[in-house]
């Protein structure tokens, strides 16, 4: 009897875990508000099962001279003309279940028109504030910054 209990009972943990790893991986959903408050980032889940980001609202969506803000600092001449709203920053995350992170994904900024390498977590406990370090070469080198989350999307 305490044999089939225990089959039993770890089937239903085989089952049911899937869903545990999927509900942590999908905390990272939602709205973000970047570090500096002049952008909100909409991360999303694709067809592919990776996160991904992109920029949905911006504080300020012109120049001074009244144009739209584009990509002008990134390196390559065609992208540089896309609107800097709506550009994807982050770039397919996979959920790591053993360090409980989004990594081997990128990040870009668009101050800079650099793309770093990048990986995303949370402290136990919080998940309103998503850390995000980007990184060239080994992540103890790298700049971390954290984004606060936000219900909807700015107006």
């Amino acid at each position: 009897m305490k044999v089939k209990l225990l089959f039993v009972t770890l089937l239903l943990v085989a089952f049911f875990t899937p869903d545990l790893f999927s509900q942590d991986a999908d905390k990272v959903l939602g709205y973000w508000l970047t570090q500096d408050g002049d952008s909100q980032v909409k991360v999303f889940k694709a067809k592919d099962g990776k996160y991904y980001g992109n920029i949905k609202w911006l504080n300020v969506t012109t120049r001074e001279d009244g144009s739209i803000k584009l990509d002008d600092k990134n390196p390559d001449p065609e992208l540089a003309k896309k609107q800097i709203l709506n550009l994807q920053l982050l770039k397919a995350f996979e959920f790591n279940t053993k360090d409980n992170e989004w990594n081997n994904g990128t990040i870009y900024d668009p101050k800079s028109g650099k793309t770093y390498k990048c990986f995303m977590w949370f402290e136990d406990g919080d998940d309103t504030t998503l850390h995000v370090k980007g990184f060239i070469g080994f992540s103890l080198i790298g700049s971390r910054v954290d984004w606060t989350r936000e219900e909807k999307l700015r107006e």
